[in-house]
């Protein structure tokens, strides 16, 4: 089986301290043929400047620098020069096992699939959280319910041939989280998917800036990439059951406003639940919990703490 090309694309913002480790992985990969390709989108920091130095050691990272436009649009940038039969998309804070691509492109080259996935695990975050994590296979599943119910895996723990995702368009700038997720529902109604169920990819959590760290603009972004998705395929959304339907969507934020409710992430709980307040939804249970979210927010605060007061063991 030949080594076929696959370009790494790699966005980069303000990513100096987590950037050279990135790079390394990429490169140590031990699939021989591939090209990296890094979107300087606008950095204050010395991004650029690392990543022209590293280019000159080795010719394999192609650098682009371009002024700020979003992870979106500089994954795309990177797709209008990129060369490779197959695409991965790495993060400038995170990484690949050194035969993350050999693997991924084994399964994928010997299938009919378009994208082959892995498992990942998460770095850097408390509670138990960063378990390592394998999905099921969903080589035989409904792929467009799949992914309406959520997103089954990271940008980084994927490989796919070229020609799907320039079929579908590309990435969608306008998002600026969630336009990963946003391209594999796209793709669902012909996806084709292979699983090679090992950890593979890990995702760096640190202080630094991180798309995932908004939970509003996240849980929104997933919303609406769901309704529009919806909207604009009624013959897929008529497979399905309204309530289905809407325990997808709304239920999906339904579940992101409770996270942020129960760590006392105030300030995202509220606009989430006035948002699921708008369109009506929830139990009456859940419409307890949401009501307070028109009060300003100090007195929210002081309710919680009255009622958590009332609700303590008197022992």
């Amino acid at each position: 089986m030949s080594a076929a090309l696959i370009s790494i694309v790699m966005p980069c913002y303000n990513a100096a301290a987590t950037l050279e480790a990135s790079v390394a992985s990429a490169l140590a990969q031990t699939h021989s043929e591939l090209e990296l390709i890094c979107i300087n989108d606008g950095s204050r920091d010395a991004t650029g400047a690392l990543l022209d130095r590293i280019s000159g050691q080795d010719a394999r990272l192609r650098p682009i620098h371009q002024t700020n436009q979003g992870a979106g649009a500089a994954r795309n940038a990177g797709l209008a020069v990129a060369r490779g039969e197959y695409l991965a998309f790495l993060d400038a804070d995170d990484r690949w096992t050194a035969d993350c691509l050999e693997r991924l492109h084994t399964a994928l080259a010997a299938s009919d699939a378009d994208l082959a996935y892995c498992g990942w695990q998460n770095h850097g975050v408390a509670g138990g959280r960063g378990q390592p994590f394998v999905p099921q296979d969903y080589a035989d599943t409904d792929r467009v319910a799949l992914l309406l119910g959520g997103n089954r895996w990271p940008i980084h723990a994927a490989l796919t041939r070229r020609a799907v995702i320039e079929a579908a368009g590309r990435f969608d700038p306008r998002w600026t989280s969630c336009m990963d997720y946003d391209l594999w529902l796209r793709l669902s109604p012909t996806l084709r998917v292979v699983r090679v169920p090992e950890v593979l990819a890990f995702y760096q959590h640190h202080a630094g800036e991180q798309i995932t760290k908004n939970r509003v603009r996240l849980a929104r972004n997933h919303w609406a990439i769901q309704r529009r998705f919806l909207s604009t395929h009624p013959e897929l959304a008529a497979r399905y059951s309204k309530r289905q339907l809407r325990v997808w969507t709304h239920g999906e934020l339904l579940r992101r406003a409770y996270a942020c409710y129960w760590a006392r992430d105030l300030a995202a709980a509220r606009p989430l639940f006035r948002t699921l307040m708008r369109v009506c939804y929830g139990s009456a249970r859940d419409w307890k919990y949401m009501l307070p979210a028109l009060l300003p927010e100090s007195l929210h605060s002081a309710l919680i703490r009255h009622l958590s007061h009332d609700n303590a063991d008197p022992s």
